[in-house]
C-alpha cells in the first residue's frame, strides 16, 4: 500500500503552484509519501520545455509561461481541473509510459462514471472524446520523480484554445464535460480522489 496524499490547493497561480512543485521535487526524501495536488488556475497559456513558439496563433491578453514540462501548447482556466501527480515512480518500478498509461486509466475511468465514452490514442498522450481532447497530459521526470500532470476540461470557457494549435495539433478540437453531461468541479474532484484511492498506483 503506497502511502498517498491528496491536497486540494485551490485557485492558484500557475507559476506559483509551478515552482512548488519543482522546489518539492528537489526536496523529496525517497521514502516521502506520494502527493497529488489538485488546483484550478486563472486563464494561462503553458509552452512545454521543448514546444514551438509557432503552435502559439495568435498573441492576445492572456499570459504565456514557457514550463519545464513536457508536450506542446495548452490553456488552463477557471473550470478546468489540473491534477498534479508528484510520484516516487522509481519506487513503484514504472517509467514514462506506465506512469501515462495509469493516468489515462484513471482518467477514462472517471470519465465512465458519468456515461462519457473516452479514449487514449497510441502516440497522443491524453485523453479524447471522439475526435475531441477533453483532458491533457505534461509530465517531467526528475531524480525518479515525476511531476505536473493532467489538465481536464469540466465546466469551462474553451474559446481561448481557439488561439493556439492544442498540444501542438493543428486544428485539434477540445471538449469538456459540461458539453456532454452536467456535473460539478467539486464532484469531479470528489469522485477522482475516491478513484486514485482506490487504485493506489495499480495498472488494472
Amino acid at each position: 500500500m503506497t502511502d498517498l496524499r491528496i491536497k486540494d490547493l485551490g485557485f492558484l497561480d500557475y507559476e506559483e503552484v509551478w515552482q512548488s512543485m519543482v522546489s518539492s521535487v528537489k526536496n523529496r526524501e525517497r521514502n516521502a509519501p506520494d502527493e497529488v495536488w489538485f488546483v484550478q488556475h486563472p486563464a494561462v497559456y503553458t509552452l512545454g520545455y521543448s514546444g514551438s513558439d509557432l503552435n502559439i496563433l495568435e498573441q492576445n491578453n492572456i499570459p504565456l509561461v514557457r514550463s519545464d514540462r513536457g508536450g506542446e501548447a495548452t490553456y488552463h482556466g477557471p473550470g478546468q481541473l489540473v491534477v498534479y501527480f508528484l510520484i516516487n515512480i522509481k519506487r513503484l518500478g514504472w517509467g514514462p509510459k506506465k506512469l501515462i498509461f495509469y493516468l489515462e486509466e484513471i482518467f477514462m475511468s472517471l470519465l465512465d462514471q458519468y456515461g462519457i465514452d473516452a479514449q487514449n490514442k497510441e502516440g497522443a498522450p491524453g485523453i479524447y472524446v471522439g475526435q475531441k481532447k477533453i483532458a491533457s497530459i505534461g509530465l517531467r521526470i526528475k531524480r525518479g520523480f515525476s511531476y505536473h500532470g493532467v489538465s481536464l476540461n469540466i465546466d469551462m470557457n474553451l474559446t481561448p484554445f481557439n488561439y493556439i494549435n492544442t498540444c501542438g495539433v493543428e486544428s485539434l478540437e477540445v471538449t469538456q464535460i459540461n458539453d456532454l453531461t452536467a456535473v460539478s468541479v467539486q464532484k469531479v474532484k470528489q469522485d477522482l480522489e475516491e478513484l486514485i484511492k482506490e487504485r493506489n498506483f495499480k495498472v488494472a
